[in-house]
Formats: structure tokens, C-alpha cells, sequence
């Protein structure tokens, strides 16, 4: 029996994002802009993965990604690998960490919150990288990064 094996197309300058939890890929899409490009984009979801089990990896061609922007990607992707290309080579790849503090990214889930009632950016402080505890704060509430609801 032939191995059977999904082909798309290699980019010739511009950052693939592989390792992505597969349920977390389009949340990665929303949370870079990504759906807002208009660059060519490619996105496979719940691909077979040794370190994941299922992932999700977005390639996107002509947009390299700042060091922020990759520090978002935390919150929703924290094992997440970019590779960055030039002339379909990988020339560098860069791991997501977690900033230690996190603004405008994910919303206090305390309703009672001063940002949840005023126009204002979120701000976290990350107590716990390894358990992804992050605290408001305004109102010093707890919660987990990867439940957290994106801003």
C-alpha cells in the first residue's frame, strides 16, 4: 500500500507557526490577525503529531512576526514553534514564551471588575509560567491563561 501524504505548497519567504493545540488554531488566527491578511495563508488543523497528538500549523507568506506578537501567542499556544523563512529555507525558529505581564490580550473573569466595567487595557501579571496563572491587575483575581477568553 502507497503512503499517502498532504502536500502544500512550500513559501518562499514568511513564518510557519507549527505545534499548535489543534483546538487552539483558529483562536491563534484571530489573536495574530491573521484572517486579516491579505498575503496567502494556509492552515491545516488536527494533523497528526508525536509531541501533540493532533496539531494545527498556519503558514503565512510575506509576514514575519514581532517578538510581542509571538509573546501573545502564549496565552492560547504556550509550545508553539515559529520558523521563520527566507528563500524556502529555514533560517530561524523562535519558541513562544510567556511574557510577565500580559495587556489587551485576555479579559478578567471577574464581572465586577474595574476593566470589565470601564474603557479600559487588561492587565495580568503572570504568577505561575509553568502552571499559566496570571492575576488581574485591578482586582488581584486568579485564573488560568489557557481558559482565559481572549480581549
Amino acid at each position: 500500500m502507497a503512503k499517502k501524504e498532504l502536500q502544500v505548497t512550500a513559501i518562499e519567504n514568511g513564518t510557519v507557526i507549527d505545534h499548535i493545540p489543534a483546538e487552539k488554531t483558529y483562536q491563534v488566527v484571530t489573536l495574530l490577525g491573521i484572517d486579516k491578511l491579505d498575503t496567502p495563508v494556509t492552515i491545516g488543523n488536527y494533523l497528526e503529531s508525536k509531541r501533540l497528538g493532533r496539531k494545527g500549523i498556519i503558514k503565512v507568506a510575506d509576514r514575519f512576526f514581532t517578538d510581542a506578537e509571538i509573546s501573545r501567542l502564549s496565552v492560547v499556544a504556550p509550545k508553539a514553534v515559529l520558523n521563520i523563512i527566507r528563500d524556502y529555507e529555514v533560517v530561524e525558529k523562535k519558541t513562544v514564551e510567556t511574557p510577565d505581564e500580559l495587556r489587551g490580550i485576555v479579559k478578567c473573569n471577574n464581572p465586577v471588575c474595574i476593566c470589565n466595567n470601564e474603557p479600559m487595557d487588561t492587565i495580568f501579571r503572570v504568577v505561575d509560567k509553568g502552571r499559566g496563572i496570571i492575576k488581574c491587575h485591578y482586582c488581584d483575581k486568579e485564573q488560568e491563561m489557557g481558559k482565559a477568553t481572549l480581549c
